[in-house]
């Protein structure tokens, strides 16, 4: 993810949150074998805990990279008055769990990847609102 980070040089921690969340979610159609093998992987996971420890690491290590972006964007100016500043841990494990769990509904066409994607947008939009509340000087 790092490398992928580093590659789509996003000019603010906002954006590259969305790139993130974007590459977890693995929608789009160039991913979708990816996304079939990680899904095997996670099931059978499920069921085996040798599988399951490094995938647990690997959640924990996107969780973490999520809420570090989730603090950068909210570190500059004072929170308006009766806006708490969103927990960059919570936010970021509400994020991993929604882009990783579109992924199954896209695969099994409960979502087209354009309906996920939209719905990650949303979701997207709502946080930065709660960045930007919480800290209105900074530009999400």
């Amino acid at each position: 993810m790092g490398a992928r980070l580093a590659a789509t040089q996003a000019r603010s921690a906002a954006t590259a949150l969305g790139h993130a969340a974007d590459e977890i979610a693995l929608l789009r159609e160039e991913h979708r074998a990816e996304a079939r093998i990680w899904l095997a992987f996670v099931a059978q996971a499920a069921v085996t805990e040798p599988l399951a420890r490094p995938l647990r690491n690997s959640y924990a290590a996107l969780q973490n990279l999520l809420a570090r972006l989730i603090a950068e964007a909210t570190e500059n100016g004072p929170a308006d008055e009766g806006a708490a500043p969103p927990t960059p841990q919570v936010e970021a494990r509400t994020l991993l769990a929604l882009a990783d769990g579109l992924t199954s509904h896209v695969l099994i066409g409960h979502l087209t990847a354009e309906e996920a994607e939209g719905v990650l947008h949303t979701h997207l939009v709502g946080l930065g609102e709660r960045l930007h509340a919480a800290h209105p000087r900074k530009a999400v």
